[in-house]
């Protein structure tokens, strides 16, 4: 019954950066949450972003209206001279949002950052066009909140929750006016661990004896930093996604979290139903089509018995354990090679790293490929209708002699047209020209195990620095299409708050493998005893040193291989149905507690009794 008194009487904005804006993971939870959110408060939802002309009219339909609470406080901004937008989020559910123009209150900037000095110790006088955005977005917000929260808006309590540092910044000015809304502040990652876990090979040793003012010094981010910790200490509610990032929030942010939130996903996207296994083999097609001309023009290997795994994520070498990914794959290439075993793994590293464009061999490969399915689909057509006549009127029961059939001209072109295809130039391990080719690691550890595409290596790599997509002429095909063609995800992260790549597989029947250093894969060990069997698989970084780990790593995908048709098959169904555990009808629960422990802890509101 208190669930339904807040639902009716209370409203719920929650402020992220990544609203109707696509950068990161954060966008991934908000948009993947707001029909879970729209179902349990109805109109009293909303979320609140930053206006960014670009990305505003893919996802973004303006209200006719603005008579409801939210649609009166954008009103009042506007009467303040600030440009602000209300209306729809173009995606399930249809959640209200409010987007605010930060660059129209800029002329105020340099006013902004003094009052952040003077009020609470936050000094910015670099240049640093991201910290100028988040002090003008800050500001933004706060003076949103004052006009919701006026009487002549609302009397209904607000809770407002935040999500990351970027729009953390209105917090401390929100309690310092004491603006009367309930503030929950979520860290999906706290700005210092990440920098410290990129440096220190030793991270989750040394945690504890971090200073989190030096480090913010060293590397350059003590205002982000002194944002990040203001906000964790100025919200009513602190949380964050995982126990593996809480254990950084009282070293680095000086507060332990109230809660953990776990990040689920909306698995309504994903369902299949009866044909996801049929998708399966439709998009591991489409991407036999790429292999094969990324490796066929040198030699060929059998496509029946290949298998794709996969990894993916911003380019965080060590964070997101690619190094012990390359390791563990030239420990697979080894086994494999002494086991005999008549399998080959081709292996896909999809990352975004600068570049200049994909590579031309790699372009001319795949346009010859094309060439040659379109002069045997035209030889196809021939032969058809040919044999079936030459069949139906010959005089024994023998096959034709189908040669016979073709056109010398259609023999010609495709004889010249595979003679032009082929070549001895090895299939390159990266599918573009990288800008920083001779620096980047991922090439550069590939060339110290001598996984290089040999003809000889059981274990292929495909390193393809840029996100896939259907305009993207290699692949042809969304990133969710691509993931459902694969046989096994590979996430064996040394930093993940969360990580949504391996809660994407399963969602697409695809069996993970995580670390127990990520939050899933941590929430993974602590709620499901038996996920093994369910194929989320879980990699020992706690405890095991890099080499111990890569060899669990090597071993648990050479296990994988050893399966049979029909055993990966089971296993796809069961993973698929595993999904289910991390739906955010489930993880939602997590939230909800969130946002009743904030209206609780409003100053003068005693908790209320259930009915």
């Amino acid at each position: 019954m208190a669930d339904q008194e807040n639902n009716i009487n209370a409203l719920l904005v929650e402020v992220a950066w990544e609203v109707c804006n696509q950068v990161g993971g954060i966008y991934t939870v908000i948009r993947s949450k707001a029909p879970t959110m729209t179902e349990k408060w109805g109109e009293n939802y909303c979320l609140l972003g930053p206006y960014l002309h670009n990305k505003m009219p893919a996802e973004f339909e303006p209200a006719k209206e603005y008579d409801d609470e939210f649609g009166k406080a954008a009103l009042k901004l506007r009467e303040a001279g600030i440009e602000v937008y209300y209306g729809r989020w173009l995606v399930t559910g249809r959640p209200k949002v409010v987007l605010i123009n930060f660059y129209s209150i800029y002329q105020k900037l340099v006013d902004i950052k003094f009052f952040y000095w003077e009020h609470h110790g936050i000094s910015h006088t670099g240049y640093d066009p991201l910290l100028d955005q988040v002090m003008g977005f800050g500001f933004v917000v706060k003076e949103f909140f004052k006009a919701l929260a006026s009487p002549e808006v609302t009397l209904k309590p607000i809770v407002a929750h935040f999500h990351e540092w970027m729009v953390g910044s209105a917090i401390p000015d929100l309690r310092r006016e004491n603006v009367h809304v309930n503030i929950v502040f979520t860290t999906h990652a706290t700005l210092l661990g990440r920098y410290l876990a990129m440096n220190d090979a030793h991270f989750y040793d040394n945690l504890a004896f971090a200073d989190w003012e030096s480090a913010a010094k060293n590397y350059n981010v003590e205002p982000q930093a002194k944002i990040e910790r203001a906000a964790a200490h100025g919200a009513h509610v602190f949380t964050t996604v995982s126990e593996v990032t809480a254990r950084e929030c009282l070293v680095l942010l000086g507060r332990n979290p109230d809660l953990i939130l776990p990040n689920g996903i909306n698995i309504h996207r994903f369902v299949a139903l009866h044909e996801f296994q049929n998708l399966h083999k439709d998009y591991k097609n489409k991407i036999h089509q790429f292999v094969m001309g990324h490796f066929f023009h040198n030699y060929s290997f059998d496509l029946d018995k290949t298998l794709y795994f996969f990894t993916s994520g911003r380019f965080e070498y060590r964070n997101k354990g690619f190094d012990v990914t390359i390791e563990a794959l030239a420990r697979l290439n080894y086994k494999m090679q002494c086991e005999g075993i008549d399998q080959t793994v081709v292996m896909f590293f999809i990352t975004k790293q600068p570049c200049y464009s994909i590579n031309s061999q790699a372009l001319q490969s795949r346009a010859m490929l094309e060439e040659i399915r379109s002069a045997c689909t035209a030889i196809e057509k021939q032969i058809g209708e040919k044999l079936f006549y030459a069949a139906a009127g010959a005089p024994e029961q023998q096959l034709p002699d189908l040669n016979s059939f073709v056109e010398e001209y259609w023999k010609l072109r495709l004889r010249r047209t595979l003679q032009s295809w082929k070549d001895e130039n090895k299939p390159s391990v990266v599918t573009h020209d990288l800008v920083h080719g001779g620096t980047d690691e991922i090439l550069n550890f590939l060339q110290t195990t001598n996984l290089l595409n040999n003809e000889y290596d059981k274990v292929k790599v495909v390193y393809h620095p840029d996100f896939i997509s259907p305009s993207n002429p290699l692949f042809g095909m969304e990133y969710g299409q691509f993931v459902r063609g694969c046989h096994l995800g590979v996430f064996p992260s040394y930093y993940e708050p969360w990580g949504y790549t391996p809660l994407e597989a399963i969602a697409s029947g695809v069996p993970a493998i995580t670390s127990d250093l990520s939050g899933f894969g941590d929430y993974v060990i602590n709620t499901i005893p038996d996920h093994d069997a369910r194929g989320i698989y879980v990699i020992n970084r706690r405890t095991q040193n890099f080499h111990e780990a890569a060899e669990e790593l090597a071993n648990e995908m050479l296990a994988f291989v050893k399966l049979t048709r029909k055993e990966r098959i089971k296993q796809r169904n069961i993973v698929e149905n595993s999904s289910e555990l991390f739906d955010w009808e489930v993880l939602g629960e997590y939230y909800n507690k969130a946002h009743e422990l904030a209206l609780e802890r409003r100053v003068g509101v005693k908790k209320k009794k259930s009915v």
